[in-house]
């Protein structure tokens, strides 16, 4: 029989707030057509400053071509453990990009800049372990999509491996799952066939993957072979997670299947993340909530906390659910009302020791993580910056009980379980009169002001009225409400700079900012309906990661340049590039920040971006690449000598009408979309940037 034709399907179907309504319906479960979670009273203006540490893509071959490992601000040979991490280095003033910006565009493709290349590394299917079978669109098992790299890629980092001079280790999360897409004949989650269910619950999780240099270049890819031994799989399906800290073992943890409240099988909607200084991954689980049904049938007194993370308790099935429980029964909360407080964790993962339990880090709290990044405090604590990714949440740091030991990889692996746990609340210093939603600068020429870190439990002390350690862990979000937490715009990726120790933010966007009966504007969230975002700023007072107060300001309020509503640290806005909705950030080794983008409400495809932080070229943002219709830009991982950019292709083709048959999007190989991982580099060898 004949293949049936494919056709490209045309750009149709936008959701509110100009997203598809695809993406709206698999990316969080259309969040955006439900009351925001957060009914909380609080003050709206405080709390944002959660940034994080940690630079997420520090390796590269050097001129001798051995792989090292820059973990904040250090470099340290492959096989060797990372050196205390010494307070950043003063500022550079940052470097001129020379690259020449790519323009908006809504072509099917990667684009780059003139004298660059791209390559995939690897894709959705790609076989990943040893008796892995090639991939079969029309065969797709649980068992098969457990051997072979899942959907829907999303944070990278890369770890180098030791005593190899060209080989090092590539991480991925795997978000979610877009069924019309992968399984041909597609009508709906109900009817799809048992085993395709579970094929789709192995496509989530995390990879661990190999990945070699070509040459000398800056082109990376994945090793082939039958002897991979540390590539795994992390899948929803039989992928056993360790729980620890001060959560783990709870009445709220507590499962028929787990007893003891410790095991956990499975990570979920895996988002973004961070590269520890120990080499680890660290990964955040974000949209939980739309995997579950049977939500109408808790006991009354879970119903709140249910509603505070988005899980409906009004009717057993809620719209667009995916049906897991027809594969595995503890997705029915009607059975298992406590199995969806075992996701919304940090999870951690050694990539490294091939062997070795993944982790789920109770201390570290449960919201929807965006993910986390960690830096060594002077004082060797260390800290961890992370972001609630819905509209009005909150942002957190993290402060381990330990010290960070140079050398000693086993006692660092324990820096995560035992802490104190804040939230971020925020004061602006302009008048209110002068923040009137249009976005329009105060008379003091900056978004900026002040915050401090609220103090929500330390090891098993809660600080919140009225809840214990174990409720303020497990159920993050109300201990925020209850201490009067700032609402952001969404708070997304968090980023330090390594020249100058400040940290970035990425605030993706909050249509409902101002709207109606919702929170109002304030200086850190300027404008009514924002459909762009911003990037924001933090300097801890002294230095100081550990401490308790700091300044911010929003060096970037996104948008059309032409739209007076825009600001690019003060540049010249007829030489910048127009952006839409940051979702990840990272730095160069010159100090530029990097971001990429997911929800281009301007009318082209989403992509990279950069822009020097410091000195004269502060604000001069330039796309360097775009991805094709419908995906969104995910990472990025920039290698430590700057000679390579790897990001994750996430959701090509991702709209409405869309499926496998009848593709919106045909990249990479020209058939139907698939999500990939991509490497950019310069064809002379140079550094990406400059």
């Amino acid at each position: 029989m004949p293949e049936p034709e494919r056709r490209l399907l045309p750009l149709l179907g936008r959701h509110s707030g100009g997203r598809d309504a695809m993406t709206c319906l698999y990316r969080c479960g259309n969040a955006c057509d439900h009351p925001a979670p957060n009914q909380s009273g609080n003050a709206y203006f405080g709390d944002i400053v959660n940034a994080a540490v940690s630079r997420r893509g520090l390796f590269a071959a050097g001129g001798a071509g051995a792989l090292v490992l820059g973990v904040g601000g250090s470099a340290v040979p492959a096989g060797a453990a990372p050196s205390a991490a010494p307070a950043p280095a003063p500022p550079k003033g940052g470097s001129a990009l020379t690259f020449k910006p790519i323009p908006p565009n809504e072509i099917d493709a990667v684009l780059v800049p003139n004298g660059y290349d791209h390559a995939l590394v690897i894709r959705w299917g790609d076989p990943m372990v040893p008796g892995a079978p090639a991939f079969d669109l029309d065969h797709q098992t649980g068992e098969t999509q457990s051997k072979q790299f899942g959907y829907n890629n999303d944070f990278l980092c890369v770890v180098p491996i030791p005593g190899s001079d060209r080989r090092a280790l590539l991480v991925s999360n795997h978000e979610y799952t877009n069924e019309e897409l992968m399984f041909p004949g597609f009508t709906t989650h109900e009817a799809l066939p048992v085993e395709q269910v579970r094929a789709a619950m192995a496509a989530h999780g995390m990879s661990v993957v190999e990945i070699e240099r070509v040459g000398r270049t800056g082109q990376w890819q994945a090793v082939r072979g039958k002897r991979l031994p540390y590539n795994k799989r992390l899948t929803m399906l039989a992928t056993p997670f360790r729980a620890d800290g001060p959560a783990a073992g709870s009445a709220f943890l507590r499962t028929v299947a787990d007893p003891r409240g410790t095991t956990i099988i499975g990570t979920l909607n895996n988002c973004a993340g961070g590269l520890t200084p120990w080499g680890t991954a660290l990964s955040g689980e974000e949209n939980f909530n739309q995997y579950f049904v049977g939500g109408d049938a808790v006991p009354e007194a879970d119903k709140a906390r249910l509603n505070r993370y988005g899980i409906l308790t009004t009717a057993r099935y809620p719209s667009g659910s995916r049906r897991w429980e027809r594969a595995q029964e503890r997705f029915d909360l009607a059975k298992h009302p406590h199995e969806a407080n075992r996701f919304g964790w940090i999870v951690e993962v050694d990539p490294l020791e091939p062997g070795a339990l993944p982790r789920k880090h109770t201390a570290m709290g449960r919201f929807k993580h965006e993910g986390a990044n960690v830096i060594v405090a002077r004082n060797g604590q260390v800290a961890a910056y992370m972001g609630d990714d819905e509209r009005f949440e909150y942002l957190y740091k993290f402060v381990s009980d330990k010290r960070y030991r140079p050398g000693d990889r086993r006692h660092n692996l324990t820096l995560l379980e035992s802490g104190t746990l804040y939230v971020a609340k925020l004061s602006g210093d302009s008048p209110p009169a002068e923040i009137d939603g249009t976005g329009r600068l105060p008379s003091d020429g900056a978004f900026d002001g002040t915050g401090r870190w609220i103090k929500l439990v330390s090891g098993t002390t809660s600080f919140v009225p009225g809840m214990t350690a174990v409720e303020v862990l497990t159920f993050t979000r109300e201990a925020g409400d209850k201490v009067g937490a700032t609402k952001m715009d969404r708070p997304e990726d968090v980023e330090p700079s390594l020249q100058s120790g400040k940290i970035y933010a990425a605030l993706t966007n909050n249509t409902n900012r101002g709207v109606g009966t919702y929170p109002g504007v304030d200086e850190a969230n300027p404008r009514v309906a924002n459909k762009h975002g911003q990037i924001f700023e933090i300097v801890e007072d002294r230095g100081d990661h550990t401490g308790e107060t700091f300044t911010w300001s929003l060096p970037i309020v996104c948008g059309d340049p032409n739209d007076p509503a825009t600001y690019f640290a003060g540049y010249d806005k007829t030489k910048v590039s127009p952006i839409s909705c940051p979702d990840n950030v990272a730095f160069d080794s010159s100090g530029n920040l990097w971001i990429s983008t997911d929800g281009n409400q301007l009318g082209s495809n989403d992509g990279l971006f950069a822009t020097a932080i410091e000195g004269p070229e502060r604000g001069h943002l330039k796309q360097f690449l775009t991805v094709p219709p419908g995906a969104e830009t995910c990472g990025p991982f920039i290698t430590a000598d700057d000679r390579s950019v790897l990001v994750a292709v996430q959701h090509p083709g991702e709209m409405t009408g869309a499926t496998v048959d009848n593709p919106a999007s045909t990249w990479p190989d020209g058939d139907y979309a698939k999500p990939a991982v991509v490497v950019t580099w310069r064809l002379d060898g140079g550094r990406i940037g400059s």
